[in-house]
């Protein structure tokens, strides 16, 4: 199997229960004329988040790893009237490329972008009473993972969903003697979570557009 079939099968499913979207389209758009890193989850991702945060009757998102607000508007979608997302963005470039896709996409008294490295504003967040959050998005750098994961647990509470991306890392993940230290942090990020008794969680290996990869989802039992 090649990764040529993985992204014709992606566009299979994407063309019959995912479709096109003027907003999400064009936020692809901005983001590869202003030179973003084409990182963004796939379609089929994005919409699989916008579910479970549905069926979480989410009313409250935190998104760490803004990039161009593709995700952030999956999320956003996702909420009912009077929901909220609050993303966290370290590249100022980035969050404004982010802003005008989200603002076109009629999402912007949504959503709620704070720029600067998430360890600096995830303190900020917690300063000002935000949380608990019902939903936790986890798309930043690798080797920080472990301590997003332990923002997460004081921002949220009993029931609350943790869903970590890009966690298997082309099959990476297994080799402890790595020296990548995005695979170091996810493999830190993974024994952190087994060994939280608050939390109980999987993790999916995913083939498609994007190559090789995989979602964990934690759910807060504690």
């Amino acid at each position: 199997m090649t990764a040529e079939r993985w992204t014709e099968v992606d566009d299979y499913f994407n063309g019959l229960l995912v479709g096109s979207d003027e907003a999400l389209d064009a936020a692809v758009a901005a983001g590869d004329e202003a030179g973003l890193p084409a990182i963004q989850v796939a379609a089929n991702q994005g919409k699989l988040l916008h579910l479970l945060t549905r069926l979480q009757g989410a009313r409250t998102v935190l998104e760490i790893g803004t990039l161009g607000g593709y995700s952030t508007i999956w999320l956003a979608r996702a909420l009912p009237e009077g929901g909220r997302v609050v993303t966290l963005e370290a590249d100022p470039a980035y969050a404004e490329v982010a802003r005008a896709n989200i603002e076109r996409a009629g999402l912007a008294h949504v959503v709620d972008i704070r720029v600067g490295r998430a360890l600096d504003t995830l303190p900020e967040l917690a300063a000002e009473g935000h949380g608990p959050f019902d939903v936790v998005f986890i798309d930043a750098d690798k080797p920080s993972n472990p301590d997003y994961l332990a923002w997460s647990l004081k921002l949220t509470r009993s029931g609350s969903l943790i869903i970590a991306d890009n966690v298997v890392r082309d099959g990476e993940v297994v080799d402890g003697d790595s020296d990548d230290p995005k695979v170091q942090g996810v493999r830190r990020f993974t024994e952190l979570v087994s060994a939280e008794p608050t939390l109980t969680a999987t993790a999916l290996q995913t083939v498609g557009s994007k190559g090789y990869d995989g979602l964990m989802m934690a759910l807060v039992t504690g």
